[in-house]
């Protein structure tokens, strides 16, 4: 069957045509969550959602009862709403166990019944399994993730950070979407508690500046990278190194830390291209700055240098895909953000820091 996003679920939903399975598939919290409640809110009246709606586990061996309860009859409601989490799960059974699940799930997706709605709820799948071959088969497969590639995840950030802003009731100036959608590294959960006290903050105004995104949002690690961008600019790979270890040993978390990164070498490159001024002053309203935070971009955008800044944009993509794919424990997150800054260092080979 089709894959679609969460956006065109709730276009099919506003129908208010019976979906028999759906399969939730991807690892953002935030499209999961919100898929979730708009499939209870569709199906199921609120008054009728203690017994209308049930959440069942394969993680902890409930497939079998999941099936068996989609199969019966709902009290007080004319339909209900089954989740069945950690489908994934299935995949790590013995092949008996494993094939047993597969059997029991295809044979009620040949004749589901018509009074329940299933949810089948997976962050990945192996598409080289059975199990995949038949949910995306038989399933309508919504996608609750944001993508592979930083582009990707940030465009489809920027975009519900635009509704999640209309929802409160206020919109962004262009390019402050694009500034919080990339400092919070595209986690959504963030992204709308960041836009709620973006939306407190601007008041009657109702526009979101800028200014307004480093004012709020920024401020909390604004200081730390403008620190960290002044030991790049002038190559200072030890120093860098030493402040690393210091921000992991204080509890720093490595996506937020890559995003505030990524945010400040934007900028840079934005005051790589000011022209005519001579001042953070000047140059605060043409980067959407406070005025010494402007003083400092343009400083270090000197230092660096555009090619430099361009590279380094390059390596911060990279090391994005690195910590968001396959770098697993802390030692390699590590190692992999020592690295990264070696190369904005532009000094060579890393080094680990005792």
């Amino acid at each position: 069957m089709a894959r679609i996003s969460s956006q065109e679920l709730l276009e099919r939903l506003k129908k208010g045509k019976l979906i028999p399975a759906l399969l939730l598939l991807g690892d953002e919290p935030y499209l999961r969550d919100a898929c979730r409640k708009m499939l209870v809110e569709t199906f199921v009246l609120e008054a009728a959602r203690t017994w209308g709606v049930s959440r069942y586990s394969a993680d902890r061996g409930e497939t079998q009862s999941a099936l068996e309860q989609a199969q019966s009859l709902p009290m007080l409601s004319k339909q209900q709403v089954i989740f069945l989490e950690d489908v994934e799960k299935i995949e790590k059974l013995g092949e008996k166990n494993r094939d047993a699940a597969v059997e029991q799930l295809d044979a009620y997706l040949a004749n589901p019944a018509p009074f329940t709605v299933l949810v089948l709820e997976a962050t990945a799948l192996d598409q080289r399994m059975k199990l995949a071959k038949l949910l995306v088969d038989k399933t309508l497969v919504v996608e609750v993730g944001l993508g592979e590639s930083v582009e990707q995840r940030l465009g489809k950030a920027v975009t519900l950070a635009t509704s999640m802003a209309r929802e409160e009731q206020v919109e962004f100036e262009k390019g402050a979407a694009e500034d919080v959608a990339e400092f919070v590294a595209a986690d959504l959960m963030r992204l709308q508690t960041e836009i709620k006290k973006l939306a407190t903050y601007v008041g009657d105004r109702k526009i979101i500046r800028r200014q307004d995104v480093v004012a709020l949002v920024i401020s909390e690690k604004a200081t730390t990278v403008w620190e960290l961008a002044g030991m790049l600019a002038s190559r200072q790979q030890k120093k860098s190194l030493e402040f690393l270890e210091r921000l992991l040993r204080d509890g720093e978390q490595p996506l937020e830390m890559l995003g505030a990164l990524t945010w400040m070498y934007r900028k840079l490159i934005e005051a790589s291209e000011v022209r005519g001024v001579s001042n953070g002053y000047q140059a605060a309203r043409a980067l959407g700055m406070r005025p010494e935070q402007a003083e400092m971009a343009l400083q270090n955008a000197r230092k660096i240098g555009k090619p430099r800044l361009l590279n380094g944009l390059a390596a911060l993509k990279l090391a994005d895909s690195r910590l968001k794919g396959g770098v697993r424990g802390a030692d390699e997150v590590r190692a992999a953000l020592e690295f990264l800054l070696v190369e904005l260092a532009g000094t060579g080979t890393a080094r680990a820091v005792v």
